[in-house]
């Protein structure tokens, strides 16, 4: 039976660009979840949600069975036909934007904080993805935000049992006041995902580079929602148990924090990048599996340029992006969010296809790959957040750049597999001297009070709006260009505003700035530093030295330590 139970506003429930993300203590609130739910369900409307078929899952974090079983009861009062849950309530954001593209389901709810800690200290989030299999655009989210503002009901079935995650199969109940029929069908959370990666992969081909080379690759899941799938895809590889580590999904994450970087992924980096190490291969995955961080023996690909490596090899041995027979290339045009280094507009200068600069947030290439989709599709993204993937789904996807490594790979040492000379880091240097190095860092200063992190800005427009800063010479470097980034879409004529400061100078060196909103408290100033460079001599050199001067001028600019009181920052990416 369908109850209706009164409820006010929560302070605070706008949607961001990844979702709703706070402390899980605040999720945990009598309602808070529910309100959330109801104000997406008045906001899609009761008659275009009636009798239709939404999926749901996450990435096992703490509270995620608990919120599962409450917005099932809330599916059910509200109206949907079919609820697909995965199997002990796991699905990666991959996954499920997979899913709904292929069973062609109204939309999907993730229950997911992505890369942040889990825990009832730490964070816990939900975000809806569309028809499209994609994030949420702006208008669906402030439909909800506005919908929050003004909520006084909200509808659930409170004597619908539990939902037992665990076994595949369907549960049928009734919903009696609307007399509509609603089913809650369990199904594997890897089966359908698998099945698109067959068709955009060379499976047999990676797996007799797998078997040929005895290439030692080590996939590292953090204790998220990739264990099983990095199970069922390595097995499907020939790879051993051996190939995987953290693999079983923790409701804490095993105490470490799910975010595949150079600090939080500490026990992969230290296997790998020495000179000493026996893996060739190493991929580490965040919480919900849509992010990767890419290493090989004794190097790390930053994710600029793992997607422009991607991009570059993508027509040669990816069957997704072949040459089709009309020989008109599979690769149709590329993207990148701002902040992401230039490596991938020189790949598709090279290549010839387009290239489009979007703001930082998934959805924004949303629309471009329904564009070229008419025309069969072919779009490859990356943003610097260690996010990759193509138009197969309409997110990020962490095992997609997996399997397009062992790809390149198996394409380089094609006819000599058992030799295996040529490693990641061969492909990384051969990169470079072809289209030269773009040294690239970034800085994150974390949970800054909101009037440091806006002061900063606040400083950051003062040389904007200074005639004089373009041509000035700040210590021996020239400022070539200076702006506050807008986004204007030519798909759907859409303008997102203020999507971060940039500031470039004369010799092929960039600093970006931009406020993060993916953390669950506080904010978050991302500073970025690029440094274009072509003389192959100079590609072994340090990071600290590239980046020394750039560095400095940044700061000095900025004025973070004067405002946030922050003399380093919490991460160096």
């Amino acid at each position: 039976q369908i109850t209706t139970v009164d409820t006010t506003p929560f302070e605070g429930q706008k949607t961001g660009t990844s979702g709703l993300r706070k402390k899980t203590k605040v999720f945990t609130q009598p309602g808070y979840i529910e309100n959330w739910v109801q104000s997406l369900f008045n906001s899609l409307g009761e008659d275009e949600i009636k009798g239709k078929t939404l999926v749901m899952g996450g990435d096992g974090r703490y509270y995620n069975r608990e919120a599962l079983q409450i917005i099932t009861k809330m599916v059910a009062a509200n109206g949907f036909g079919k609820l697909l849950i995965g199997q002990n309530g796991l699905l990666s954001t991959p996954a499920v934007s997979g899913i709904i593209r292929k069973r062609k389901c109204f939309g999907g709810i993730i229950l997911t904080a992505s890369h942040n800690p889990g825990g009832p200290e730490d964070d816990f989030g939900i975000k809806y993805n569309s028809s499209s299999g994609g994030p949420a655009l702006e208008s669906i989210t402030e439909g909800i935000y506005d919908e929050t503002l003004k909520i006084s009901q909200y509808k659930i079935c409170k004597d619908l049992p539990d939902v037992d995650f665990n076994v595949v199969g369907e549960v049928q109940s009734i919903s009696e006041l609307s007399n509509n029929e609603f089913v809650v069908e369990i199904i594997d959370s890897v089966e359908d995902y698998e099945e698109l990666l067959r068709s955009v992969f060379d499976f047999d081909g990676i797996k007799n580079f797998v078997q040929k080379s005895n290439i030692k690759v080590l996939l590292d899941s953090l204790s998220g929602v990739m264990g099983p799938y990095a199970q069922r895809i390595a097995s499907s590889l020939g790879l051993s148990e051996e190939a995987l580590q953290n693999c079983e999904p923790s409701e804490q994450f095993n105490g470490g924090h799910p975010d595949p970087n150079l600090t939080y992924a500490k026990e992969l980096c230290d296997l790998i990048l020495t000179e000493e190490s026996v893996i060739d291969l190493g991929i580490a995955f965040d919480g919900d599996g849509d992010r990767n961080m890419v290493l090989g023996k004794n190097i790390f690909v930053t994710p600029s340029d793992s997607v422009a490596i991607i991009a570059f090899y993508a027509q040669k041995c990816i069957p997704f992006f072949a040459q089709q027979d009309n020989n008109v290339s599979g690769l149709k045009a590329v993207a990148r969010s701002m902040p992401t280094s230039t490596s991938l507009d020189r790949v598709a200068e090279f290549l010839n296809v387009p290239l489009y600069e979007v703001p930082t947030g998934w959805k924004f290439f949303g629309n471009i790959m329904d564009h070229y989709e008419e025309t069969g599709g072919g779009v490859i993204c990356g943003e610097e957040s260690f996010g990759t993937g193509s138009d197969h789904i309409r997110e990020k996807d962490g095992c997609w750049a997996l399997l397009a490594w062992l790809s390149i790979l198996a394409h380089k040492n094609q006819g000599n597999e058992e030799a295996f000379e040529f490693g990641v880091k061969d492909v990384v240097i051969d990169f470079w001297k072809q289209f030269g190095k773009s040294f690239y860092c970034r800085y994150d200063y974390e949970q800054v009070t909101s009037e440091g992190a806006n002061n900063v800005f606040t400083e950051l427009r003062t040389h904007l709006s200074n005639d004089s800063f373009v041509g000035s010479t700040i210590n021996s470097k020239t400022v070539k260009y200076a702006n506050e980034f807008e986004y204007h879409d030519k798909f759907d004529n859409s303008v997102s505003k203020n999507q971060g400061i940039r500031i470039g100078f004369t010799d092929n060196s960039r600093v970006v700035f931009r406020l993060s909103g993916t953390g669950s408290s506080g904010a978050t100033i991302r500073m970025y530093i690029e440094q274009y460079i072509t003389e192959e001599d100079k590609f072994s050199v340090d990071n600290e030295i590239i980046f020394q001067d750039i560095v400095d001028i940044a700061l000095s600019l900025a004025k973070i330590e004067e405002y946030t009181g922050r003399n380093e920052p919490s991460v160096i990416t």
